[in-house]
């Protein structure tokens, strides 16, 4: 509790001093236009994380540079934004200066590098949104994190005449639910904050299903502006496979494939992709003991499972991978980690027999990106199902399958690899092949082309 005091008390600390700052050095303000031209449309879009790591956000940016608005993106710039990002004229990348390396160290308890954090936060956003950046007309902000960054929009958009707009992938506080429980006085507060928020901040709101915008009218959150849906779709570098040379090319000169591309090719041996953030909300154990558990069984396929990203339980489970190994107890299963050019983890999705999702809803109504650029590159998905929003996205039977148990994964991946089960997946990749059908340029133009001004 007394740590819960010291973050509360330094937030609003430098709540105060940014305020005070910004009040006596006021940032230039908006200006409308009128009439209202496309190329006179600007867009702040921010997300207090990493820009490459956040498809959703990069998509938005490149959806008004389309149609010729002006889009300033702000976050931190550690792994490689999409290409056409760094090549297109009307998108400026500014980058987040990083918390000195002093406060990551872990010679500092937490309870002290935890506020100056968040107080140096504070501070490098009140300067980028404020002042390195000319004024916009929209600023979308990805949630979560909700602290500080809304109160800090919220702020800014007053100041600046913006018009804000919130992109709720998730909620914050759940997140934070999942490693102190939801009974923690700062999980309490963290809601409260979100909720309060949520409803005096924005003008519009998006969200990613139609169960969060139903969860958000109602109790705790009471959202009255108005609630948009824009499910993911995925961009267009992930394309279904179109000759099996192609793969064969790639996989030969993947380093993770290789060694197993004749067999890949020939169908003795199933390639299966997952891309896990490695964080508590993918339960990765429940995918090593299905492997274990299909490695039992007898006349099971070989198997080669790629695991893509980067976070910080990935050295655990590779220590975890490792001893599976060395003990015999994945005979026949190879499994690699690795981290992928966005270029190659499209061509590494299309090549795949099976693309595997852990993602565990925290609020029950989010679905996972990853996911969407699976169906996009025509691969059939089998994702944890214990959450509400699962069949937005995933339809039993038709382009994937759920499960909930690692027995159930065991299972699913011994069904489909079988001789008899070929059918099967064969009917599970025309149905992701269909969902790729659906992409974020149509989706986004239908959404929110007219609510931006880009499209007449």
């Amino acid at each position: 509790m007394a740590y819960l005091v010291i973050v509360l008390a330094f937030t609003a600390f430098g709540l105060l001093l940014g305020l005070t700052v910004t009040l006596t050095m006021l940032p230039s303000r908006y200006v409308k236009h009128s009439p209202v031209s496309k190329e006179s449309v600007s867009v702040q879009i921010l997300v207090l994380g990493d820009i490459g790591r956040s498809p959703r956000m990069q998509y938005h940016a490149l959806s008004v540079a389309r149609h010729g608005g002006r889009v300033d993106l702000i976050g931190y710039h550690e792994s490689p934004p999409h290409p056409d990002l760094l090549s297109n004229p009307r998108v400026r990348i500014f980058s987040l200066a990083p918390p000195p390396s002093l406060l990551k160290s872990k010679s500092i308890p937490f309870i002290i590098s935890g506020p100056l954090k968040v107080l140096w936060q504070i501070w490098t956003l009140f300067q980028v949104l404020g002042y390195h950046t000319p004024p916009a007309r929209w600023l979308l902000v990805q949630n979560p994190p909700s602290i500080p960054t809304l109160v800090i929009a919220l702020l800014i958009s007053i100041l600046r005449n913006t018009h804000l707009m919130i992109d709720w992938h998730n909620y914050g506080w759940t997140i934070l639910a999942g490693t102190k429980g939801r009974d923690h006085p700062f999980v309490k507060i963290s809601k409260a904050y979100e909720c309060a928020l949520g409803q005096a901040a924005p003008t519009a709101n998006i969200t990613v299903t139609h169960a969060m915008k139903k969860q958000l009218e109602r109790e705790p959150y009471n959202v009255t502006t108005p609630i948009l849906v824009l499910h993911d779709r995925p961009a267009s570098i992930f394309q279904p496979l179109k000759s099996l040379a192609d793969r064969r090319d790639f996989l030969e000169k993947l380093p993770e494939t290789e060694n197993f591309a004749s067999n890949i090719i020939a169908g003795e041996t199933k390639l299966v992709v997952s891309s896990t953030s490695w964080t508590p909300d993918e339960d990765f154990s429940l995918l090593l003991e299905a492997l274990v558990a299909y490695a039992k069984e007898d006349v099971v396929r070989p198997i080669v499972a790629v695991i893509t990203g980067r976070g910080p339980q990935k050295a655990f489970y590779e220590d975890r991978i490792q001893e599976l190994q060395k003990t015999g107890r994945l005979p026949n299963i190879r499994i690699l980690t690795a981290w992928l050019t966005m270029e190659d983890y499209a061509k590494l999705l299309r090549c795949a027999d099976l693309g595997i999702c852990l993602h565990m809803s925290s609020s029950g109504v989010d679905l996972p990106m990853k996911v969407v650029d699976m169906f996009g590159s025509g691969l059939p998905v089998v994702a944890y199902s214990g959450y509400e929003s699962f069949d937005e996205l995933v339809k039993e039977g038709v382009n994937g399958c759920g499960f909930e148990k690692a027995s159930e994964l065991a299972a699913i991946l011994k069904r489909l690899f079988s001789d008899e089960g070929l059918g099967e997946l064969q009917i599970l990749r025309q149905g992701a092949k269909k969902e790729s059908d659906l992409r974020w340029d149509e989706e986004w133009d239908r959404v929110l082309g007219r609510i931006f001004g880009v499209i007449d």
